[in-house]
């Protein structure tokens, strides 16, 4: 009967530290997101997405053949 318990309390074991890394990445994506909320107001006035600026059109002029 003791070889029984054993694999059971490593199975316990295994189950439960999955869950702790899991929760302990859900505290730190949760973490960043209330971080980066408060920066994303003042963020709000520059452009988004895709822009033509002068450092692409540097980069244009480099692959042109």
């Amino acid at each position: 009967m003791n070889n029984q318990s054993k694999p059971n309390s490593r199975r316990k074991f295994l189950l439960n530290a999955g869950l702790g890394g899991a929760g302990a990445a859900a505290a730190v994506v949760a973490g960043r997101k209330v971080a980066s909320g408060g920066q994303a107001a003042s963020a709000d006035d520059q452009p988004r997405g895709y822009h033509v600026s002068e450092h692409i059109l540097k980069y244009y002029k480099t692959t042109q053949v």
